[in-house]
């Protein structure tokens, strides 16, 4: 008999096509994550899980799959949502998607820069408004980002690709992190300064930290007062590096010229969010790595982990090797 795996959304074909050989699956077709009492219904007698970002896993749901399961596999690089203590002291391996959406958030990241620099959203909506008259010398304008300097928080694998970017546009690149890189800074031409130079120096700031105790609204109002009333500030990490209520008065009060936000916190941002009435803000549904080539891979790796996790074997990409000691 074929063991039984809870899908907790539609992913790409390519995995799909993975699993159901060697699994009976079970996808929740809805746009939106299953509800608590219907993913707790789900996972009852599971042999294992492919999970999102978006399903809260914790011990109650280990409990209500049982001790059948054997393998949780989640579909995203980072794993906030998933109790991996829990998992652990279970032995129930976890497994991620590392790695594979570096160059593609990287290459979002820079689409959110240069939109927001040359307010294409705003100039959209400018044509489509009936506004468009005739050429006007000071129609529109935004800063160059040729020999800008640009500010990285986080330079881990997607803060050195947006630099790398960066080298293009001769910018100079300053970064903070929680470990200093000097063979980076060497290979990149990259320069390691203090956070606060770094807000008042940048005139673009992007974030590629994960979230945590240290991060948790990093970006507040003590820091935004900090940055050029010119700055342009990019967030595809996390949305809860940045405290929604703070950037809205800086926007509001002109106190940093614009941002661009892949990420919120809450997600979805409620349309009554005060972020949505300002026009210098852009603001995408968190598809940084929403290319189809990335997609694919990430859809295939989870399945991989997911199979392996069936067989017990090791799991390609896993959170917790420690259940295997």
């Amino acid at each position: 008999m074929k063991p039984k795996v809870f899908i907790t959304r539609a992913i790409p074909e390519a995995g799909l096509d993975l699993l159901r050989p060697i699994a009976e699956i079970e996808v929740w077709e809805d746009e939106l994550p299953p509800p608590r009492e219907s993913l707790l219904q789900k996972v009852k007698g599971v042999d294992g899980l492919l999970t999102l970002l978006t399903d809260k896993i914790d011990s109650q749901v280990m409990d209500a799959a049982g001790a059948t399961l054997k393998v949780i596999s989640q579909m995203a690089v980072g794993y906030d949502n998933i109790d991996v203590a829990a998992a652990t002291a279970r032995k129930i391996p976890v497994g991620h998607t590392p790695g594979v959406l570096t160059e593609t958030t990287a290459d979002f990241t820079w689409a959110l820069l240069m939109s927001a620099a040359r307010r294409i959203v705003e100039s959209d909506n400018y044509t489509r408004d009936g506004k468009w008259k005739t050429w006007m010398p000071t129609l529109l304008l935004g800063p160059d980002v040729y020999g800008a300097t640009l500010g990285i928080i986080g330079l881990g694998r997607i803060g050195q690709a947006v630099a790398k970017r960066a080298k293009g546009f001769d910018m100079r690149v300053i970064y903070r992190s929680a470990h200093r890189h000097p063979e980076i800074e060497k290979s990149l031409g990259v320069e390691y300064v203090p956070l606060d130079s770094l807000y008042a120096e940048s005139d673009f700031i992007s974030i590629h930290t994960p979230l945590n105790d240290s991060t948790y609204h990093l970006i507040n109002d003590s820091a935004l007062a900090k940055m050029k009333p010119g700055a342009i500030l990019i967030n595809t990490a996390r949305g809860g590096v940045i405290d929604p209520d703070a950037l809205h008065r800086a926007l509001r009060d002109k106190k940093i010229a614009y941002a661009a936000l892949d990420v919120t916190e809450p997600e979805p941002i409620p349309l009554e969010s005060p972020l949505l009435t300002l026009d210098n803000i852009i603001i995408a549904p968190h598809i940084a790595s929403a290319s189809i080539q990335t997609r694919n891979k990430m859809a295939t790796m989870a399945a991989e982990n997911l199979i392996a996790g069936l067989k017990g074997e090791k799991l390609p990409h896993c959170v917790n090797p420690q259940v295997y000691r």
